[in-house]
């Protein structure tokens, strides 16, 4: 019984821990979210430790400044500024109260404001008579020309609090901040995943800050006495797609297939949404599963960056909860552009979840380029689509013209609506559409859809910033070129059967997708030990063009993993960074990247030495 009880109070005592450790780490990261733009951002000056030290509630003298910002330091990273809070405790009442003592040798409570002059300008870090003066006009603990130190007190260390409150509202407010708690271009596949037989809390699972990429001040060293492991993967010139897909026609002809267009949208804070699929297989059957970046017919000879995004496929089997779907294959097979896989599928309901990696559908460096013209005047002063932008909209009607029929149904519309407007058309609205617009078998034609964007103009008396929003939001710039956007197809051949597929949603992969990609690289790929930590492993899979690794932590703690890529060779991640660090919950898995060649044209090493920090 003692020992049971012993047990459940270390138990208990940990978990404790665990919840003060992560209420650490998350008030560090609002403090420093209020200076600076991200957590992988440096501290580049005295004057930024400083003020960063003061939002997270500390009031740092001169000399404590001087400790950690030396005449050799030239940046401190966000690991530096979490190691100098744990050792720089915030003031307690009683230590400013005890400090204020030494001087109010009366113990009467008050100290004149002209011996507080003397002192503050004379000793330690002296400031200036305006300074103390700015200290001694303010009324809540001043009265005749004496200081109430023990109201001033109270006020510095509620306005303290106050200050250290709004920091972290700001963080759990704003999904852009929130973002930063996974990393530069990460935050899409980075979610820790409960490990099987460890039991997810609600704090483990949605407030534990589950991984963070920074890079150190110290990037090159090699942290020889911590726990680490290598990786090198040697790719050759053009083979990361020389693996061919096995589609023999003259086995195939007779299948039945069924495809869906869909597309990757990047969102303003990197994360990457596309459509998902529900499949159903009405028997038991040989299936073909297949997805490639969508070459838009009337695109011609305009550049089509997108071709070059990666693409794959997750296919998960529907269970009586969505919660639990279980991973059932992924597409790894690759010739040129196009992904797929090969297997058999049971009869039911399954669900085909898109993914890419990130390495090119990625925000890029915004460059100076002329704002193309979307509508002009005739003779008569009626407007008009110019030639670009109505070039641009069929674009556009073709990758959302989901079934491929050349028209437009209410739900591929609303697909459409949701991306651009944020709101669906109801059947009434869509009856108003067809009244005024080309519809055939109630569905909006190429035409319907141009002259739809031309009423909307007209609404606007040619004011186009309602059309620029709905091309931003599609992926184009201002150029009318596809930057942020990766339209794709999927194709499902079923041997026995008539596949059925549908779109579902238009949101981000989320856990789901997350614990699928973590999944397929620990069933697949090449599992490492952390030398000197039995319990963290580091898993490395190839699939085709691209490299994973995925790092699961089987201990009872939260650890900080130091990823330095600077061996690799030709080779971009989905990070944008060489050097960094992941936090991985305990019991969890994780992504750690997602590498791919820079110029597939060329050999591309990968070289990876994953260290415990």
């Amino acid at each position: 019984g003692n020992q049971k009880a012993t047990h459940s109070e270390n138990s208990q005592g940990k978990k404790s821990q665990h919840a003060e450790e992560a209420v650490f780490y998350m008030n560090c990261r609002a403090a420093y979210l209020t200076v600076l733009k991200s957590s992988l951002e440096n501290i580049k000056s005295k004057e930024q430790l400083s003020l960063v030290l003061q939002q997270a509630g500390r009031n740092p003298s001169q000399k404590t400044i001087n400790k950690y910002w030396t005449s050799q330091t030239t940046s401190l990273n966000f690991d530096d500024f979490c190691a100098i809070l744990k050792k720089e405790r915030p003031a307690t009442k009683n230590e400013l109260l005890e400090a204020f003592g030494k001087i109010d040798t009366d113990k009467a409570g008050y100290i004149l404001h002209d011996e507080l002059c003397k002192i503050l300008t004379t000793r330690g870090d002296k400031m200036t008579w305006e300074e103390v003066t700015s200290i001694t006009k303010q009324a809540d603990f001043n009265c005749n020309g004496k200081l109430d130190y023990n109201k001033f007190c109270e006020l510095y260390l509620s306005t303290s609090e106050q200050c250290c409150k709004a920091a972290r509202a700001r963080l759990e407010n704003d999904p852009r901040l929130r973002q930063q708690h996974f990393g530069n271009q990460s935050g899409n596949f980075s979610e820790g995943i409960t490990l099987p037989g460890s039991k997810p809390s609600r704090k483990t699972e949605h407030q534990l800050p589950k991984s963070d990429s920074r890079a150190p001040s110290r990037p090159s060293s090699a942290q020889s006495s911590k726990a680490s492991t290598s990786t090198t993967v040697t790719v050759g010139a053009s083979s990361s797609r020389s693996t061919k897909l096995i589609i023999e026609p003259d086995t195939m002809k007779e299948w039945q297939c069924a495809q869906s267009k869909g597309c990757f949208y990047l969102e303003e804070d990197g994360e990457i949404i596309s459509h998902k699929y529900r499949l159903h297989l009405p028997q038991r059957s040989a299936v073909c599963v297949t997805i490639k970046p969508f070459h838009i017919p009337q695109a011609g000879a305009k550049s089509c960056g997108w071709l070059s995004v990666d693409t794959a496929l997750f296919i998960l089997k529907e269970s009586e909860t969505q919660e639990n779907l279980q991973l059932v294959g992924f597409t790894e097979l690759q010739n040129e552009e196009m992904f797929g896989w090969r297997g058999e599928l049971g009869a039911g309901v399954y669900w085909l979840l898109p993914f890419t990696t990130g390495c090119r559908l990625r925000k890029i460096k915004p460059q100076m380029i002329g704002e193309a013209k979307l509508l002009w005047r005739d003779e008569d002063g009626e407007l008009a689509l110019t030639k670009e932008f109505r070039a641009a909209l069929l674009d556009i009607f073709e990758t959302i013209d989901l079934d491929g029929n050349g028209l437009l149904s209410l739900e591929e519309y609303n697909f459409f609506e949701l991306r651009t407007s944020g709101e669906k058309c109801d059947q009434e609205a869509w009856a108003v559409c067809k009244e005024n617009f080309e519809m055939k078998k109630n569905e909006l034609t190429r035409q319907g859809f141009l002259d739809l964007n031309l009423m909307e103009a007209n609404d606007r008396d040619g004011d186009p910033w309602d059309l620029w929003v709905t091309l931003l939001s599609l992926g184009y710039n201002k150029a009318l070129e596809m930057t942020e956007a990766c339209p794709f197809v999927v194709a499902v051949c079923a041997e026995r059967c008539k596949p059925r597929i549908k779109a579902i949603s238009l949101e981000a992969g989320g856990s789901q997708l997350s614990r699928a990609v973590c999944r397929s690289v620990v069933n697949r790929g090449e599992a490492k030990v952390l030398h000197g930590s039995e319990n963290i492993f580091i898993h490395t899979y190839r699939a085709g063009s691209r490299v994973t690794s995925v790092i699961e932590n089987k201990s009872e703690n939260k650890v900080i993993i130091h990823v330095n890529n600077e061996q690799s060779k030709n080779c971009l991640n989905n990070r944008g960074l060489k050097v960094f660090a992941v936090e991985v919950a305990p019991k969890s898995m994780m992504v750690s990247q997602h590498v791919m060649a820079l110029n597939e044209q060329e050999e591309w090493i990968y070289s990876c030495v994953h260290s415990l920090v």
